[in-house]
């Protein structure tokens, strides 16, 4: 079965294509990116195995037009991997958000869009978004069969006491304030991935996953159910990120409001792209500039650093205490996966669960599935590969 995955932002798409032979054999077959989506010029880097990788400057005003610039190049004669698209049998999609409407991956029809339409006031700035991806596949493939993947299914298995906060509970009964947690797909993935390098049934298992990037968030996984993640409301809350604060006294929200004269777009704004690692370093919200600064000296890059190390030992800490216990704690993500020392950093750390972390195994480990702990460690920790859209493109074939 081949799928064709999409992954829409505002203005810009992910998309892979897989041939699917079970859950577990597969062939990627293309993948790329369009960016700049509405703009004066849009950029097409398309990559296939073997072959050097393609990129162009297109106009692309719509999303309908990206898609349809992708599936050209999937079938053209040079670049693309398909003879006709009547080969590709079903699309999945990325949906940020799907509140309490949908707790699993969902065949789509006009009942499930409506629904994404109405989670939009949750996910303004994601679910528009992945709906502009699922109509422009519904005009220019309308009998392909489509499904939407939400970020935030795997976590619809919290207990109450887990996703409620303490604020007049009638604000959850009329505008479903609650915690919903993201990267879904990601913690899910991973742990099962960790799992099975550690030789741990997922099942029957403790697992912390710690999806670390430029957006950030941590998951308890007990049981193969998500227990609470640290993601809440809005991908917002938790750990320090790129250019969002994570954890925040709110009284710090209306002080500043006061001080500096913002209204709540200005406080949204300040919050979620000027703060993190942006915020702290000041220079740049990329972990590798940070990482290189605090080699050389630099106090911000170094204090940068140690937020992010110190809230995830923090979280760590409180969901194996939750958990009443942990078997195997897990990395993924931009940094998670390249990022030897933020790694060190936590896994040295550790040692009351039992942790006796290998820095020879860590040392220099980027972008693969490694063990990061001696044999004779309680607490496993590893770190491995993240790939959300192969889980789309799963669920897509199940439900197909």
């Amino acid at each position: 079965m081949i799928i064709l995955v999409l992954n829409c932002g505002s203005s810009s798409l992910k998309y892979q294509v897989l041939d699917m032979h079970s859950e577990s054999q597969y062939k990627l077959l293309a993948k790329g990116l369009v960016e700049r989506i509405g703009l004066d010029m849009g950029i097409l880097s398309h990559r296939v195995d073997g072959r050097d990788k393609f990129e162009t400057e297109t106009p692309i005003p719509n999303h309908t037009v990206g898609i349809k610039k992708v599936l050209d190049i999937l079938v053209d004669d040079k670049l693309g991997v398909l003879k006709a698209l009547s080969e590709i049998n079903a699309v999945g999609h990325r949906v940020a958000h799907g509140g309490e409407l949908f707790k699993e991956s969902t065949l789509i029809d006009q009942k499930v869009i409506d629904g994404i339409k109405q989670l939009c006031e949750l996910a303004p700035l994601h679910n528009p978004a992945n709906l502009l991806g699922i109509e422009a596949v519904n005009t220019l493939m309308p009998l392909v069969p489509q499904v939407a993947v939400f970020d935030t299914s795997f976590h619809q298995t919290m207990p109450d006491y887990a996703y409620m906060y303490a604020i007049p509970y009638e604000y959850y009964t009329e505008h479903k304030i609650r915690r919903y947690g993201f990267h879904g797909t990601s913690h899910k993935f991973v742990a099962k991935k960790a799992c099975d390098l550690a030789g741990i049934d997922f099942e029957t298992s403790k697992v912390i996953t710690c999806h670390l990037g430029n957006g950030s968030s941590i998951t308890a996984i007990k049981n193969g159910h998500s227990l609470d993640t640290s993601m809440g409301f809005t991908p917002l809350e938790g750990l320090i990120m790129g250019t969002r604060s994570g954890d925040l006294d709110a009284g710090i929200i209306t002080y500043i409001m006061e001080r500096e004269k913002l209204d709540a777009a200005g406080v949204n704004a300040l919050l979620n792209k000027k703060s993190g690692f942006l915020g702290v370093f000041g220079k740049s919200s990329d972990a590798r500039d940070i990482e290189n600064a605090a080699s050389q000296g630099d106090k911000r890059a170094i204090l940068t650093l140690n937020l992010l190390y110190y809230r995830v030992l923090k979280y760590i800490g409180s969901y194996t205490a939750v958990m009443n216990g942990c078997d195997l704690v897990v990395f993924t993500g931009g940094i998670g996966e390249n990022d030897p020392h933020i790694r060190e950093m936590v896994g040295t750390h550790l040692e009351y669960l039992g942790v006796e972390f290998d820095k020879e195994a860590n040392n220099g480990v980027r972008g693969k599935d490694v063990i990061l702990t001696k044999k004779s460690s309680k607490v496993k920790i590893a770190t491995v590969t993240t790939n959300e859209e192969l889980v789309i493109a799963q669920d897509t074939m199940k439900l197909v």
